[in-house]
């Protein structure tokens, strides 16, 4: 069931493709935080989609936790399943599938879908929200839409007018300012064999600068970001850092790989596009982690529209539990999965004629309200579907921070599958790494970089 954005029927009728606009109007921005949402996503409920009332902007009641020792507790745990999704009566819910869970149920008679009472349960601090209403009014496109100019903070389009501001919106939504985490990687093998890869990675999140004012002020670079590989021992030691672009028409991505055998730092122009992603044996690409990043240049982009779909939403049980519980054999165990019916924008990327990339096309669903891809299908040159990304989301309410969760990569030709950014057996993200400064993120410190 397609249905059309109310704030942006003034601005582009079914949505444009790339092109930079003039500004959304002052009407326009006067509607976030009334009938829109602060993210600019539709306030008023429908159907099984509720109004959105503020979200998990805190604790809920009744839970407590020490957010420095524990993942968050399930504010919902005591939601009844609605109904469960099989093979068997998944053509009852086609219209509210994504192409990629219509072919998992296909491919495994063990694949269902939990789906629960629905919850807008994303919530972010109320200066993100002042941001966003800022960026709706002075936020642009540069002219190839590979850039951001005037925004800075949060969303820079909350009042999207085309696919790729909708893109920006996702790479760039607010996750904190200065973040660590340690996390695991399973590549789950045809069979169910895997060896857990431990990797831990910080951020210094410089689009989310409280004291930057405009996009022009970060001189090109949104984001510092290290990876360093703690286990097994074949790859203990391996760092990545990367210097994300803003722009990246005006300059690449800058990476650079450090390799204990050699104990050397070297440019590493290859960490983009599709070559293999950092710490995935081979099982995702490089511009595909987080559902996509980088550049944007090798695909012409679109919007397909917007429908209501089951989506990955509080997964907060599959978060709490151990590792052997949740990897199953050819897919995470689904009894602990939690599907919910929200809004999502579908778009498009294909391929540009004469540029190259092992992925031809990828249709990318995006929740309204976190901004959050939560789900891809990737075709291959033949017109396959290939692979699906599903990824998860939880609140961190104690910050508060949506969509953080789990990513899944399954590969439907191979029958395997890679579970990634697990943190059910590590320690809880750190959304206020307040020690990390902008001299950890030099070519000069991978060498000495520790575990802080």
């Amino acid at each position: 069931m397609k249905i059309v954005h109310i704030a942006c029927i003034a601005i582009a009728v079914g949505l444009a493709s790339g092109d930079a606009l003039a500004r959304v109007p002052k009407d326009q921005v006067d509607r976030l935080d009334k009938d829109l949402t602060p993210f600019g996503s539709e306030r008023a409920g429908s159907g099984d989609v509720p109004a959105w009332t503020g979200g998990l902007a805190r604790p809920p009641a009744g839970v407590k936790f020490d957010p420095k020792k524990q993942n968050e507790p399930d504010p919902y745990a005591g939601d009844k399943i609605r109904f469960t999704i099989t093979a068997a009566n998944a053509a009852q819910y086609a219209d509210r599938l994504m192409p990629g869970h219509k072919a998992l149920l296909k491919l495994y008679d063990t694949y269902q879908m939990n789906v629960y009472p629905s919850h807008r349960s994303c919530a972010l601090p109320e200066f993100v929200y002042a941001a966003n209403k800022q960026n709706a009014a002075v936020g642009e496109l540069t002219s190839d839409g590979d850039g951001v100019t005037g925004a800075a903070m949060g969303a820079p389009f909350p009042i999207p007018s085309n696919a790729m501001e909708l893109m920006w919106d996702a790479k760039l939504k607010y996750r904190g300012f200065k973040v660590a985490r340690q996390y695991a990687v399973a590549p789950v093998q045809h069979g169910g064999s895997y060896s857990l890869i431990t990797v831990q990675d910080r951020a210094i999140v410089r689009w989310s600068d409280p004291s930057v004012k405009r996009a022009e002020d970060l001189k090109n670079i949104a984001l510092y970001y290290v990876v360093n590989a703690l286990a097994p021992p074949r790859l203990a030691g391996n760092i990545v850092l990367m210097h994300e672009s803003l722009n990246a028409a005006v300059e690449p991505r800058k990476a650079w790989a450090y390799s204990p055998g050699t104990r050397r730092v070297r440019r590493a122009p290859d960490i983009a596009y599709d070559n293999v992603g950092t710490n995935t044996e081979a099982m995702s690409t490089a511009d595909a982690i987080d559902g996509f990043n980088g550049a944007m240049d090798r695909y012409n982009w679109g919007v397909q529209g917007r429908s209501v779909m089951f989506i990955p939403y509080n997964n907060y049980a599959a978060v709490n539990v151990k590792y052997a519980d949740l990897l199953g054999p050819n897919h995470l165990n689904q009894k602990l999965m939690r599907y919910e019916a929200h809004r999502v924008w579908n778009v498009e990327a294909k391929l540009k004629p004469g540029q190259r990339h092992i992925y031809a096309r990828r249709v990318f669903h995006i929740d309204e309200d976190s901004h959050g891809i939560a789900g891809v299908e990737i075709y291959d040159g033949r017109g396959t579907l290939w692979r699906f990304q599903e990824l998860q989301n939880t609140i961190a309410y104690h910050v508060p921070v949506c969509a953080i969760g789990a990513e899944l990569v399954y590969d439907l030709i191979g029958k395997r599958y890679l579970a990634s950014g697990l943190r059910n057996e590590e320690p809880p993200i750190d959304f206020f790494a307040n020690y990390l400064t902008e001299g950890d993120f030099t070519p000069e410190s991978m060498r000495t970089l520790g575990i802080r």
